[in-house]
């Protein structure tokens, strides 16, 4: 008798044991006032975290446990001391004129009750989510807004092959599950992987395409 396939689902308690280890291991997160709940494999995150940067890496933290299908972030971010909107928004021009491979005069920010906001135009994606990796961890930052386009220079085509090139180089990802599709200059993924981690890494060789100004994302995860 032929022997029967299985998919093995992990457990809600297992996903949030594995969670909250993951965030006390991390040592960008030193706040213990973060709750972990657990649902059919999507997690939720609540309570307090000392920065933006901070409620972030719990986000990308809960991301890189397997199992987890999707994550919620209630988290709170409670400062320890208070700064003006000018006083971010200086070192948020800063921060950014200081990086060679952000145009930082193509980009405009703009700064209310800690919350930034970004906008303009850049080349490539890889500069969009720079700028945002720069502001995210200033202090006083609440919350970030990106606004920046990418502009659309490659035909479809191109911008098709490029991606699909780059899901084969990948060692964490099985291109033959993954379906891309382009429409302009917006990418389309389909297909299944085995955890969120390896969806996001198919959306990032999405992204990493020159051209790509929009990814949806439609990869379901099957472990």
């Amino acid at each position: 008798m032929a022997a029967l396939a299985t998919t093995t689902t992990r457990s809600d308690k297992a996903i949030r044991d594995d969670v909250i280890f993951e965030l006390k291991w991390d040592p960008k997160i030193t706040s213990n006032d973060i709750a972990v709940a657990v649902k059919d494999g999507v997690v939720t995150l609540s309570g307090y975290a000392l920065s933006y940067f901070e409620k972030d890496a719990a986000e990308k933290a809960a991301k890189r446990v397997y199992g987890v299908r999707a994550v919620a972030n209630d988290i709170e971010v409670k400062l320890t001391s208070t700064r003006t909107d000018p006083e971010v928004a200086r070192d948020a021009v800063h921060e950014l004129e200081s990086h060679v491979s952000i145009p930082s005069d193509k980009i405009k920010i703009t700064v209310r009750n800690g919350w930034v906001t970004l906008e303009g135009s850049v080349d490539w994606q890889y500069q969009k989510t720079l700028a945002e990796s720069a502001v995210k961890k200033l202090k006083g930052v609440i919350g970030v807004t990106n606004n920046i386009e990418v502009r659309a220079r490659v035909s479809p085509t191109e911008i098709k092959g490029k991606i699909e090139e780059a899901l084969k180089r990948s060692a964490e990802l099985d291109a033959r599950r993954i379906t891309v599709e382009a429409e302009g200059s917006t990418v389309k993924l389909y297909g299944s992987v085995r955890s969120w981690a390896e969806k996001e890494e198919a959306g990032r060789a999405a992204w990493s395409a020159p051209g790509v100004t929009k990814v949806e994302n439609n990869i379901i995860i099957a472990p």
